[in-house]
């Protein structure tokens, strides 16, 4: 069976109603299979598609031609539409590359259907779709047009499987400290005995699986003195002290980058301290349970593999120089 559209170029109507649907389906904000499904032939078919048909509405060109220039002109043509956006206040983002490809899709798609219409019947571009296998077609022909078939719709599946199947990107956690005004220029630095100080702890989990967290906070009293015999700087640790054990679980938290960074945890963490000197507060972040600590111990002994950067056993680490006077 033969089809054949002579009336109508409905392939241009079909691309307008497929970027309409793009179009209402990012701006709703719509995730997931349907809008990877539109989105893909919208951003690398449908402009050159439109830009072909209203260069060429005859069949001056054959149609795999017309595939070839399709794709490449798409992807020309979104690339200069980002190029052009970067030098304009609104940037390279979805939203404006949108638009832009929406009005570009209609005025194209407007041009390319009047070209269509004043072309001769007898010379327009039509799609034809043919659905049987033509009566004096050899059997060789017949199996070599199957397996294209097979082949064809395998490697669409193969490619709808790579592009729905999540993609495991980097692991990590994000531990970071801000100060009481959730800014990084105002730390407590120098305090007096006895006077409370805050600080906000943070935690974003980007691990795909949930994590229980476990974060210790310990006091370092510590010196750097030369050894004349190794000929470097070494860390003396004059005392160390527990100061808090905070658990948190958290699960995994998707990186979105239209969205900017994004806040999971944070803890508000006041403390003061009851002696004079300059302390190193340390903050280590642990993916499992710790043992626990007495507050009023002193643990120098193990500094070393608790705050020292070479031995810790901490998968995140974060401090504070702070100075306290009487």
């Amino acid at each position: 069976m033969l089809i054949k559209f002579e009336k109508y170029p409905i392939t241009i109507f079909f691309c307008l109603i497929w970027s309409i649907l793009g179009f209402l389906l990012i701006l709703l904000n719509i995730d997931g299979t349907p809008r990877i499904i539109i989105s893909i032939p919208l951003t690398i078919y449908i402009p050159g598609y439109v830009t072909i048909y209203a260069l060429f509405p005859n069949n001056s060109i054959s149609k795999m031609e017309r595939i070839t220039l399709n794709v490449g002109i798409s992807l020309a043509i979104v690339t200069l539409i980002g190029l052009l956006l970067n030098f304009t206040t609104w940037g390279i983002r979805l939203v404006p590359i949108l638009n832009c490809l929406e009005i570009f899709i209609f005025s194209v798609g407007s041009i390319a259907i009047l070209r269509w219409i004043r072309t001769p019947l007898e010379k327009r571009y039509n799609l034809t779709i043919n659905i049987t296998f033509p009566k004096n077609e050899s059997k060789l022909n017949k199996t070599l047009t199957m397996l294209l078939a097979i082949s064809i719709i395998t490697v669409t599946c193969i490619l709808l499987y790579v592009i729905l199947t999540p993609k495991m990107e980097e692991k990590f956690t994000e531990f970071y400290l801000l100060d009481s005004n959730n800014r990084t220029d105002d730390y407590p630095t120098h305090l007096t005995i006895g006077e409370n100080a805050s600080v906000i702890i943070g935690i974003v989990n980007h691990e795909y699986k949930t994590i229980n967290y476990t974060i210790e906070v310990w006091l370092s009293n510590q010196t750097t003195e030369y050894n004349y015999t190794s000929e470097k700087n070494e860390t003396v640790y004059n005392n160390l002290w527990f100061m808090d054990k905070i658990n948190v679980t958290l699960d995994h938290k998707t990186i979105d980058i239209e969205k900017g960074q994004l806040l999971q945890w944070e803890y508000n963490y006041t403390f003061n301290f009851t002696k004079k000197g300059n302390f190193k507060l340390v903050f280590l972040l642990y993916t499992s349970p710790t043992i626990d600590y007495f507050k009023i111990q002193d643990y120098k002994m193990i500094a070393n593999q608790k705050i020292d950067n070479e031995f810790t056993t901490a998968y995140r680490t974060t401090y504070l120089w702070i100075n306290v006077n009487s």
